[in-house]
């Protein structure tokens, strides 16, 4: 889910860049900064940006820039010059020398602090404008797919690199199960001639042979050999199945698991280990899918 996307739009003197950001996370987290005069805009961008992420740490960036320069406020000359002639005419009658020095900096100073000399004069947005920020944003999200599409693309290789390794593992194990059979069963019959004890040997054979079968990894063999092959099919054939994916990765460790604990051998136990190395990196591997 880790990505990035970037994009621009030129719309008169305005150029409008759209940045988006993506990291790991169960749940979408979308954080959008974008200028105040864009704001009527701000919910078609998040579900448009939220449509395109589906989920992650998303932090989505407008900025716009000016090419010719611009201020936010407005001198009024009329109303300046009204004042102005206002303040003299005041000043005269009041007895005061309009003509002395320091007069007029003083005048400018005073006249720029009286009502509606300065207003604002923010250009409202226009539909157009609007539109231009929503294709640059549309172009982004684009982007950040096919960023993410190509990162995915790389971890799904590592991701069926690491599975094939576990079957190899699976089939290094078939060695030593047979040697693993017979080690038990003399042990078994090792320690029963140090009790010096009649045994029945039928009862002894049915016994043996019950306690082996609670041994045998056959079926979880069997259900790993499935599990490995359903998560390539899945990662090769289904959108969006990073969580998919990590069930069956659940499943696969169970099958492990029992594998380990019915090993009762020293290479087997080995095996078991280096199968559950690349798993738990499948598992954190998983995690950055979608």
């Amino acid at each position: 889910m880790t990505g990035f996307g970037k994009a621009e739009a030129l719309f008169g003197n305005k150029k409008i860049t759209v940045e988006i950001r993506s990291l790991n996370s169960k749940q979408l987290d979308l954080n959008l900064r974008l200028p105040a005069a864009y704001r009527q805009a701000e919910y078609e961008l998040r579900n448009l940006i939220s449509r395109a992420a589906v989920r992650g740490k998303v932090d989505a960036f407008v900025s716009v820039e000016t090419q010719t320069v611009e201020t936010a406020a407005r001198i009024d000359s009329a109303a300046f010059a009204a004042y102005v002639a206002q303040l003299r005419e005041a000043a005269r009658e009041a007895g005061l020398d309009t003509a002395a020095p320091g007069w007029d900096a003083a005048a400018l100073g005073c006249v720029m602090r009286l009502p509606d000399v300065v207003a604002s004069d923010a250009a409202a947005v226009t539909d157009e404008e609007l539109a231009a920020l929503v294709g640059a944003a549309r172009e982004a999200c684009e982007r950040l797919d096919a960023f993410r599409a190509q990162e995915g693309a790389t971890l799904i290789a590592d991701l069926e690199r690491r599975v094939d390794l576990i079957e190899e593992f699976k089939e290094q194990v078939v060695p030593f199960e047979a040697t693993r059979t017979e080690t038990v069963r003399a042990r078994i019959l090792d320690n029963l001639s140090k009790l010096h004890v009649d045994v029945d040997t039928n009862r002894l054979e049915q016994e043996m042979i019950f306690y082996l079968e609670k041994l045998d990894i056959t079926e979880e063999k069997v259900r790993l050999a499935n599990h490995c092959r359903y998560f390539r099919e899945v990662a090769a054939e289904e959108q969006a199945a990073g969580r998919k994916l990590g069930f069956i990765a659940q499943e696969m460790g169970r099958e492990i698991n029992t594998m380990g604990s019915k090993a009762n051998h020293a290479d087997i136990q080995r095996l078991v280990v280096r199968m559950k190395d690349e798993l738990e990196k499948i598992k954190e591997q998983v995690l950055n899918i979608l």
